[in-house]
């Protein structure tokens, strides 16, 4: 009988992917591929940092034939770090917002820097930046798996989880400090005591406005929790095999 926290097919899956979250899969990251793959949405061959050996991981746990490495979605590459030139950095923080690892760090209009050993080598700090200040440049001779470990996979992975932890809750306390301020706001307006028609007016204006806005953000975040809903792994099976 499978227990209840038995690891599902995308779960995985997931375990054998670099986890460099680079998103040259065609998905958001790791996870999104691992779960396309899963539910028969994605091949096995679509993960340039993997490279063969993670096609050959894929097919053996799946009992699928090694095919090639899909040329649309990159090619195998020696593993590379960004580097931020400082001279050349306005601070803009483009790039700590690509990051899927937290590997950059930096302040708004102060120079960025990036720490090596933190980064997977995704890119996806290149393209954003406003003044091409951030260049990669390869530090292994091999590509792959040969470049990479288990390791250093599971801590990019722990990093990448715990980043979007964080920017979940940042986009929490920010919209509970957007509704406190609403509702102050409509009791500032419901004391309000007009003194002629024209200035009712102008209270129920004020008011429809804050009550739209109110509204608008209970719905934004009931779509948020339906989408976080949808996302959740479902839970396994309950076994209906008798017990001996």
């Amino acid at each position: 009988m499978a227990a209840p926290d038995s690891p599902s097919l995308a779960d995985r899956i997931e375990d054998l992917l670099p986890q460099t979250q680079c998103t040259k899969c065609g998905y958001q990251g790791c996870r999104p591929y691992a779960e396309a793959i899963a539910g028969g949405g994605a091949d096995i061959n679509q993960c340039p940092p993997g490279g063969a050996e993670g096609v050959a991981r894929l097919a053996g746990l799946l009992g699928r034939a090694v095919i090639p490495l899909n040329p649309v979605n990159g090619r195998e590459r020696p593993r590379a770090v960004a580097y931020i030139d400082e001279a050349l950095c306005i601070g803009c923080t483009l790039c700590i917002q690509a990051c899927p690892v937290d590997a950059i760090v930096g302040a708004a209009k102060q120079m960025h820097t990036v720490l090596p050993e933190l980064c997977t080598g995704c890119d996806l700090c290149v393209a954003p930046c406003p003044v091409d200040c951030i260049v990669m440049y390869p530090v292994t001779q091999t590509a792959g798996w040969d470049a990479w470990s288990q390791p250093l996979a599971a801590a990019a992975r722990l990093r990448h989880e715990r980043r979007a932890l964080r920017l979940q809750r940042d986009i929490a306390e920010n919209d509970a400090r957007l509704a406190a301020k609403a509702v102050a706001k409509l009791r500032a307006v419901d004391q309000l005591a007009p003194e002629n028609t024209a200035e009712q007016a102008e209270k129920e204006r004020k008011r429809a406005i804050i009550a739209a806005a109110m509204e608008r953000a209970r719905l934004k975040a009931e779509a948020a929790k339906a989408g976080a809903a949808a996302d959740a792994p479902p839970p396994p099976p309950a076994d209906q095999t008798p017990s001996t």
